[in-house]
């Protein structure tokens, strides 16, 4: 089978693409013949080795796939062959990844692919979506009602958050950074939406949080938070979640957050069970199935142009080039 793989930890060109052996369905596995997978940061991070993983090598990275299933291994219970599934958690904690055409994985971390849904679109929502479900209800128990505020309202799980929480019934505030995303953003269900680049930004969210009764759930998207700008737009046992900055160590304003009755949740979604998880996937496919929920698609590749793929993940991520709305999805079929 034709895969993209690293023989080591390294940069986006350390990328190859060559034929290995074809993986085969052990004990409560299936073979997925994979039609679509996307790349993500956390993709990205651990080819390039900032987030150290135990891998096998060579490794094929990339946790989201999509595709059907060609055979089953022992004691599989909840597929058959020729089932379309879609799922993401590869690529993690020791399992290789699916930037190959083949992928041997656990029937717990797949899930069936509703009618009408594209690999295409399956792939692109799978990771992100997850994380976005996790967050707003395991983490952060989101009500109908509430409001939300997420920074970056078109990207990969700021969309999702968008989508889930309009579709539950709460209020939505967003930021982008131009026009276009601001009307893509408020085609997703935010109910206001500013322009985070905008000199007045802060204080139109200031103003708009305190219009609203402040914030039940702020999500932060962005590696560097500043507590001391977050704190004081949340309501009364309001809840901020955090899903990235790694190596940040920003001041935290202890007073205001205690006396507020504050909640501070910070997670990984590889972390979550696989019942967590099924749980986040099968309202997905509610949703999608309701007509509200469409992962959103920023860049296609082939298989073949694997490693372009990270590299444009890493500009938008690392360098914040902007010029990415919604998921890197890689075509390999």
């Amino acid at each position: 089978m034709q895969a993209a793989y690293i023989s080591q930890p390294g940069p986006a060109d350390a990328i190859q693409v060559c034929d290995m052996p074809r993986p085969t369905a052990g004990k409560g596995e299936v073979l997925v013949k994979v039609h679509a997978s996307a790349v993500n940061p956390i993709d990205t991070y651990i080819r390039a080795g900032v987030v150290k993983m135990n891998l096998p090598l060579p490794f094929i990275p990339g946790c989201d796939l999509a595709g059907v299933i060609e055979a089953v291994g022992p004691d599989t219970r909840r597929f058959r062959v020729g089932d379309r599934v879609w799922g993401s958690n590869q690529g993690l904690l020791g399992r290789q990844g699916t930037l190959a055409e083949y992928a041997a994985v656990h029937e717990d971390w797949l899930y069936p692919t509703p009618s009408g849904q594209s690999d295409e679109l399956s792939a692109a929502g799978a990771l992100t979506g997850i994380t976005a479900h996790l967050g707003l209800f395991l983490h952060g128990d989101l009500q109908p009602g509430q409001v939300v505020f997420v920074n970056g309202g078109t990207g990969g799980v700021g969309s999702a958050v968008v989508q889930f929480a309009h579709a539950f019934g709460a209020k939505v505030i967003a930021t982008v950074g131009d026009t276009v995303k601001a009307e893509l953003c408020r085609s997703l269900g935010a109910d206001v939406v500013l322009n985070y680049k905008a000199p007045d930004f802060a204080e139109k969210l200031k103003s708009v949080a305190a219009e609203m009764g402040g914030l039940s759930l702020y999500w932060e998207t962005q590696r560097e938070p500043s507590f001391d700008n977050i704190v004081p737009l949340m309501r009364r046992r309001g809840r901020i979640i955090l899903m990235a900055g790694r190596d940040a160590k920003p001041q935290f304003p202890v007073g205001p957050f205690y006396v507020n009755e504050l909640r501070m949740a910070g997670f990984a979604m590889f972390n979550a069970s696989p019942d967590e998880q099924r749980t986040a996937a099968l309202q997905m496919n509610r949703w999608w199935e309701a007509g509200k929920w469409r992962p959103q698609i920023g860049a296609r590749f082939p298989l073949a142009e694997a490693a372009k793929a990270h590299a444009l993940q890493e500009a938008n991520t690392l360098q914040k080039q902007g010029t990415l709305t919604g998921k890197i999805v890689v075509n390999i079929v």
